[in-house]
């Protein structure tokens, strides 16, 4: 994310901006903040995320969703694109960009996003109401951090290395191997 604007407005003003943006934006608290793109390699991750929860999901009433969906977190009055997310509702106001729930939450982290991904948006995930674990993956190397929720609600953070498998919390699914998340990449 880039600088924010200085002056905060409102939820609606922002959906509608973001409507005839020619860049994305996320919104935290009123702030409205710039998107980079992506390498490479952030993109193939991304893509082989999707790709293998779509594959754990098929025939759930869940469904994948990549990088140009919004996600709503009205606890922390937030909108943010993850890179992936695993979506089980409806949604809201009419905007078919705009979910307000998430069972699983991917964000493909850089050394220039990595902190946001570990405080602000594991914080504001973690106020889903529905979320069940939330994956920070490393595109420096093969290391995904899985925050999940545990039988009695609590979170607990796991780190997965190498040739680790990460079991889809809140979901009964085959787990995914990192090998299959950095397919195609130098990590590989």
């Amino acid at each position: 994310m880039a600088h924010a604007l200085p002056a905060p407005i409102h939820l609606f003003d922002y959906l509608k901006l973001e409507e005839s943006s020619p860049t994305r934006h996320e919104y935290v608290g009123g702030r409205i903040h710039a998107m980079t793109g992506g390498t490479m390699r952030h993109n193939r991750i991304a893509l082989n995320a999707a790709s293998q929860l779509s594959s754990r999901f098929a025939g759930t009433p869940c469904q994948v969703f990549i990088n140009d969906m919004k996600l709503h977190v009205q606890a922390t009055d937030s909108v943010y694109y993850p890179d992936v997310f695993v979506y089980c509702g409806s949604s809201i106001a009419g905007d078919e960009k705009l979910a307000q729930d998430a069972l699983l939450v991917v964000e493909v982290s850089s050394d220039s996003t990595v902190e946001i991904d570990r405080r602000e948006k594991l914080t504001a995930y973690q106020r889903l109401s529905g979320i069940q674990a939330y994956w920070i993956v490393s595109q420096t190397e093969r290391r995904v951090e899985l925050h999940a929720r545990d039988a009695g609600g609590r979170w607990q953070a796991t780190a997965y290395l190498g040739d680790e498998a990460l079991p889809l919390a809140g979901h009964e699914g085959e787990p995914v191997a990192l090998g299959q998340l950095y397919a195609g990449t130098d990590l590989a």
